[in-house]
């Protein structure tokens, strides 16, 4: 399912940067120590303190002895297939052309067979698990032939990658020779706008770095993809910092930061990670299969304006219109066609086209679900099977 936006948030778009990809070289790195973190131990941050009339500034350095053993630098070695410059005989002169035609050799008289391009990138990522798993971002570890994790304390360890999700740019990575290792767990509380937060991660190959703000929004939308949901943070977030967790006053992760909004490439105090909500659910099924599996209904679907309610009779503007419903697709077979509103999945309401993605995409392929459709002043439900999502 696809959706179409007649508002792109162009500005957004062309500012937002992957945080995750910086070159290999700067001296300091980051990791994890040996020890396991105890998960009974409470790791607050320090509340403001008030002497007379001035006011003492929380510490979080109580949190950050807690959780930062867990976080570690991700190395990664790429290799991606060189761009072609193969040119077929036709398109030579007629002298390079005989040339090439007796000695081309096997090739099929194509000129020299282009090499895989290798490189080298790092990002961040922490462990969720006392048995060597660890979270980070897809675009740290995309083509990646080699990934190394390295620890706060300074070891190097071999990882291997267990399964990757573009969609959600979500990636789950297994220590190779298995361990006794600290890990931090996912928030099941969403944070308010406003809260404190702290991110740890590996901003230019400088491991080990902590930063510290607040939640600014919720709920973003920066143009990457229909799922687009992402926590907003004003703690400074640079390249590198990708696939790290930022952490609430509990020591629990509650986003995985992903992308950073900056003119310059540098930052402006405007980051934006992926709610821990998301990366349970993302992470559950890598863990299972290598792979995410999310519901599919086949329609190209648009918001709901308020012109367009008025001229549709709806009280106010929410749901998603179906531009086109899919031939043999799950909504077309259902009667599903081009100009309903849905306004409704299992009983809740969808808000705007994000949402109805965000709801179909949760439910899992093969099971049933009841959609709510307005159509010629009428509200029908249809309940159908929902599909399986292709492949990215």
């Amino acid at each position: 399912m696809t959706t179409q936006s007649t508002q792109r948030k162009t500005f957004l778009r062309r500012g937002a940067l992957l945080a995750g990809t910086a070159i290999l070289g700067i001296g300091l790195v980051a990791g994890v120590a040996d020890r396991a973190l105890l998960q009974t131990d409470q790791a607050f941050a320090q509340p403001i303190q008030l002497s007379g009339t001035q006011t003492q500034l929380p510490s979080f350095a109580d949190l950050v002895d807690k959780v930062k053993p867990a976080v570690v630098s991700v190395r990664v070695k790429t290799e991606v297939a060189a761009a072609s410059d193969q040119q077929n005989l036709d398109d030579l002169p007629p002298q390079l052309r005989r040339f090439f035609r007796d000695f081309g050799g096997e090739d099929g008289g194509r000129m020299g067979k282009p090499k895989p391009q290798i490189g080298m990138a790092q990002g961040s990522g922490f462990f969720i698990s006392q048995d060597g798993y660890v979270v980070t971002n897809n675009h740290v570890v995309e083509h990646a032939v080699d990934v190394q994790l390295v620890t706060d304390s300074g070891k190097t360890l071999e990882a291997k990658v267990v399964g990757t999700d573009p969609r959600s740019d979500l990636a789950l990575l297994k220590v190779k020779d298995g361990g006794d290792f600290p890990y931090v767990k996912l928030s099941d509380a969403k944070p308010r706008i406003g809260d404190w937060v702290l991110a740890i991660g590996n901003p230019f190959g400088l491991g080990g770095t902590v930063t510290a703000g607040i939640v600014s929004a919720q709920g973003r939308d920066i143009g990457s993809g229909p799922y687009d949901d992402f926590l907003q943070i004003d703690a400074p977030i640079n390249r590198g910092n990708s696939g790290g967790p930022t952490f609430n006053g509990n020591g629990e992760v509650v986003g995985v930061n992903t992308a950073i909004y900056s003119p310059s490439g540098g930052n402006v105090g405007i980051a934006f990670a992926i709610p821990a909500s998301t990366v349970k659910q993302v992470v559950d099924q890598l863990k299972k299969d290598g792979k995410v599996a999310r519901g599919f209904i086949g329609v190209q679907i648009q918001p709901v304006t308020s012109e367009m309610a008025a001229a549709i009779g709806l009280k106010d503007a929410h749901g998603a219109l179906v531009a086109e419903a899919q031939n043999d697709g799950p909504a077309a077979k259902a009667g599903i066609k081009r100009g309903d509103t849905i306004t409704a999945v299992n009983g809740q309401e969808v808000k705007d086209a994000r949402d109805l993605s965000r709801k179909i995409a949760n439910i899992a392929p093969g099971s049933k679900v009841s959609v709510t459709l307005y159509r010629e002043g009428h509200s029908r439900d249809v309940t159908f099977e929902v599909g399986r999502q292709p492949a990215a």
